[in-house]
């Protein structure tokens, strides 16, 4: 999605609404809606709507005013559907025989052919797994080949202030063949594999926390209902569907890890969301840790709201989000929470010398700064 793929203006707190070192010059996806989204947003941004396998880079470039060269950074996440665990119950994925992988050779051909100073790609951490391994070390040879000597680590989100356990894999190359270097986190808490953390940073951002202040009002459709919607509201917070295993003191309805860890997750208040989904069955969760009545008075878990959605992607509670309620979920599930991906393009801006560390440890512009981002 577009929204994912957009370098953050301003990356820091300017004094001036138009100081910030990169703006986006064209940004590109299959879907419209989310192209709508980022001009509800970035008003004046060009986009180009189309499949990318079909859009030449010198379309692109074109749309955006750039020759070759001239972008400061493509940023792109090629769609995850082929690496993502929840596809996994396709054979086709599970022996990484998606078609669509082959949208991350269209995007080593824009980065070939629009020579950005830069890139930043981002996708889901199961393209470090030796499933797909071959795709990632392809991608990283023909990189390499480029001479942008690329680096890649899969970062937590949580880590950088977003209240959301998060794992994605970001691949970062330079034109000059600089090692990028990976921002420090500033948060550290436990996770789904962690128990042992940095006490010395700031502990991860609840979801509590997250959603203080926030007065959302009820939307059509929240209450989870149907065949498990009273199961549903019987687990407690921070649990899901193994509540109701001889394991846990809720029902006998079910045999031990046999659904996904998402089925019927209820949010604990006192940790960090689990990873929000794009396209999300009836009862996938996570879903808010309290219960309301419904028409007939029972109590039933209801589904996140669209501003505590955005809370947890740590985008501003005035973004605005083109669609229905499945359309906004798709688009936020699909993106890279704001804060995440700020902490990655500030890196690369300070390393590419767009940005100066000053001594109170803020971050001003420099005046070399270009304004040029293409987005693919």
């Amino acid at each position: 999605m577009a929204v994912e793929r957009v370098a953050d203006a301003p990356l820091t707190a300017p004094k001036t609404p138009n100081a910030s070192p990169l703006r986006v010059a064209v940004a590109t996806d299959y879907a419209q809606q989310a192209l709508d989204t980022l001009a509800l947003n970035l008003h004046g941004t060009k986009t180009l709507t189309g499949d990318i396998r079909s859009t030449p880079t010198a379309e692109l470039l074109s749309v955006g005013s750039l020759s070759e060269g001239d972008a400061a950074l493509v940023i792109g996440g090629p769609p995850c559907t082929p690496f993502s665990k929840s596809g996994f119950w396709l054979a086709e994925k599970r022996e990484s025989r998606d078609p669509n992988a082959s949208l991350l050779e269209e995007y080593v051909r824009v980065v070939a052919q629009a020579r950005p100073e830069a890139f930043v790609l981002e996708n889901v951490q199961a393209l470090t797994y030796k499933t797909h391994r071959a795709h990632l070390d392809r991608l990283l040879a023909a990189l390499t080949e480029l001479g942008y000597n690329p680096r890649w680590k899969v970062l937590l989100a949580a880590d950088y202030g977003v209240p959301q356990l998060r794992r994605r894999v970001f691949i970062v190359g330079r034109r000059d063949g600089k090692a990028f270097k990976f921002p420090e986190p500033t948060h550290s808490g436990p996770s789904e594999t962690t128990t042992k953390w940095d006490r010395t940073k700031l502990p991860h951002v609840t979801a509590a926390e997250a959603f203080k202040g926030l007065n959302a009002s009820s939307e059509d459709g929240e209450l989870v209902e149907g065949k498990f919607g009273e199961l549903a509201a019987e687990i407690p917070a921070g649990y899901n569907y193994l509540w109701h295993t001889p394991r846990y003191g809720g029902r006998n309805e079910f045999e031990w890890r046999t659904r996904y860890w998402t089925f019927l997750l209820r949010l604990s208040p006192d940790k960090p969301s689990s990873t929000l989904q794009a396209q999300p069955g009836p009862y996938v969760g996570p879903f808010h840790w309290e219960n309301l009545p419904n028409e007939q008075g029972a109590l039933r878990a209801r589904r996140l709201r669209i501003p505590e959605l955005l809370r947890l992607m740590t985008f501003p509670d005035d973004f605005h989000l083109f669609g229905g309620r499945a359309d906004v979920q798709r688009q936020l599930g699909n993106a890279v929470p704001m804060e995440l991906g700020k902490a990655v393009v500030r890196a690369l801006s300070l390393q590419l010398g767009y940005l100066e560390p000053q001594t109170d440890a803020e971050e001003v512009l420099t005046h070399e700064a270009r304004q040029r981002v293409l987005v693919a």
